[in-house]
């Protein structure tokens, strides 16, 4: 099954204060250039803050993450848990 983002997206995305204080905790979590390992379970909070799965949320993830953004739109689009 292909699976494509919705054609209607907001402008940007920026997780609140203390899910960005959770991102970097997450983030903390794994080694030294190991830290893309925690895509999973940002997009997971950017998905609960949001409700659903933005392309500005992954981009922003990715960013954090040092990933680029295809990989991290890979990653989204592959697991059925994001929406």
């Amino acid at each position: 099954m292909l699976r494509r983002l919705h054609p209607d997206q907001p402008a940007a995305f920026a997780f609140t204060p203390a899910n960005a204080a959770w991102a970097e905790a997450q983030i903390a979590k794994y080694p030294e250039g190991r830290q893309a390992s925690a895509i999973i379970p940002l997009l997971w909070r950017a998905q609960e803050q949001e409700g659903w799965l933005t392309r500005p949320a992954i981009e922003a993830v990715a960013d954090m993450l040092g990933l680029a953004r295809i990989r991290a739109l890979e990653v989204a689009t592959f697991y059925f848990m994001f929406q």
